[in-house]
This record gives C-alpha cells, sequence and structure tokens, in this order.
C-alpha cells in the first residue's frame, strides 16, 4: 500500500490502527471520537479557517478533554476529520515517508489536540517537520 495512492477507506483503516496503537490510557478516550476521511475538507470550514484546500491534512473537531466540562451543552460527538488528496499530496512531495507513516502522523497529531495539547506542545515532542 505504500507505492500507490490509497483509498479513503485505506486511510481510515491505518488510522483506525494508529489509534489501536495508542497507549491504553489515550486509546479508550481515542475511541470515543468519530473519524472521517474525505478527500478535502468541507467548504465550511475551508471558509471558517480561511485555508487552502490543499494546505488542511487533519483536523480535530470538537473540546479538548483538558476543556471539557460536565457543564457543556453537547453540540454533537468529537471528530477528528482526515482529508486524503492533501495527504497525498504531501506524501509524494517529501518522498521520503511511507504513505502508512504520514496517515499515522497527522491522526495522533489530530488526537493530540483531542487531548488538549497545542501545536507547540505537538512540535516540542513530534519534530516531524524539521
Amino acid at each position: 500500500m505504500d507505492s500507490t495512492a490509497p483509498s479513503l477507506d485505506d486511510i481510515e483503516e491505518i488510522a483506525r490502527r494508529t489509534v489501536e496503537g495508542l497507549p491504553e490510557r489515550f486509546r479508550t478516550a481515542a475511541r470515543a471520537v468519530a473519524l472521517r476521511v474525505v478527500d478535502f475538507a468541507p467548504d465550511d470550514i475551508l471558509r471558517d479557517m480561511e485555508a487552502d484546500p490543499f494546505d488542511l491534512s487533519g483536523l480535530y473537531d470538537g473540546i479538548p478533554l483538558t476543556q471539557k466540562s460536565v457543564m457543556d451543552t453537547p453540540h454533537g460527538p468529537d471528530v477528528v476529520w482526515l482529508f486524503r488528496r492533501p495527504i497525498l499530496d504531501e506524501w509524494a512531495e517529501r518522498g521520503n515517508v511511507t504513505v502508512t507513516e504520514l496517515v499515522a502522523h497527522v491522526t495522533v497529531h489530530e488526537f493530540a489536540h483531542h487531548f488538549g495539547w497545542s501545536d507547540d506542545d505537538i512540535a516540542h515532542i513530534d519534530p516531524w517537520w524539521e
């Protein structure tokens, strides 16, 4: 699978395996988050973020666990989104990682936001982009 472009289902399978590989204390909470894999971010997300559709490979949409309260009014399930086309473009441009590694990285990054980590926290622990 790492030499051909994966399908939406392939990316979802990689992401689910990644979640199952998380340490138990994170895995249980991660399983409660919806996982959506689509080709591009929906237009409303792109508009709200003022983002280019090819620049956004993943997104956590929800309230981080560190900010949740029993007093919160539920707005729907927390969701980790993975966007196939930007992931594939980055995979092709980088040329030094497998698609499985890249999907796993994006998945872990977005779930880290669910656990309350900032981009700076994540970058400190995972210097992926260096």
